[in-house]
């Protein structure tokens, strides 16, 4: 049976819940080299499935398939460092394995390691920096880098403002359904910026914010209800 037969058969197992199974074929697949296995290996100790959880254990396989440069475990440690799970808390250890991870290609990585840089957390904060990460994040279809880049375009923080941009982003966002995505584009909507004004679409995207449990959303809705301005 081929190592990719084997790995299936392994997510079977997985995915039924036999772990103990799942993690024997994962742990032999892992001995051939495979380093996605290697680094499944380190997720099932981080999260005690059929093992007795150990960050430790976590840390060393995540360790080994990272150093082979293998991306989700580069990730999984910037987690652990993040939190100070099994490790000291590290937020500049965090960052590291994070823009390894974020080199790699993984969506996620380049979020997290974009608001970093943003908010300066693990690193020196560099706008420009974030913006790109942020960039990356969104070209592989991540709705709240879409939004966050069209932050920083609204207010031309390490990029050249423009509201276009802002709007263009904030509508990519929306429409992938990030709540915050949705509240920005409606504000854009509501002051016209970089569209004509409409507020009826501001109160459309308001809405629909509001309907996944944004909280500034949800309180203009409900003060414009108060004030008898619209019917839910």
């Amino acid at each position: 049976m081929s190592n990719s037969e084997l790995k299936a058969e392994a997510l079977e197992l997985f995915n039924a819940k036999e772990y103990p199974k799942a993690l024997e074929l994962y742990l032999y697949i892992a001995g051939q080299g495979d380093l996605a296995s290697l680094s499944t290996v380190g997720y099932f100790y981080h999260n005690g499935l059929g093992v007795e959880q150990s960050y430790a254990k976590a840390i060393e396989y995540y360790e080994k398939a990272s150093d082979a440069g293998e991306h989700s475990s580069s990730y999984n440690l910037g987690l652990l460092y993040l939190r100070g799970l099994g490790v000291e808390k590290d937020s500049f250890k965090a960052h590291e394995y994070y823009l390894k991870a974020a080199v790699k290609g993984m969506p996620q990585a380049q979020f997290d390691v974009a608001l970093m840089f943003e908010e300066g957390e693990g690193c020196v904060r560099n706008y420009s920096e974030a913006a790109f990460w942020y960039e990356e994040a969104a070209k592989r279809g991540n709705a709240e880098a879409f939004n966050n880049l069209g932050v920083l375009f609204k207010e031309g923080t390490g990029v050249e403002q423009s509201y276009e941009k802002a709007f263009m982003l904030f509508t990519k966002s929306a429409m992938k359904n990030s709540p915050e995505g949705q509240f920005n584009l409606g504000a854009m909507y509501g002051q016209g910026f970089g569209c004509e004004e409409d507020q009826e679409k501001a109160l459309e995207w308001c809405r629909k914010a509001s309907f996944q449990g944004h909280q500034k959303a949800k309180d203009i809705m409900y003060r414009l209800q108060q004030d008898g301005q619209i019917v839910f």
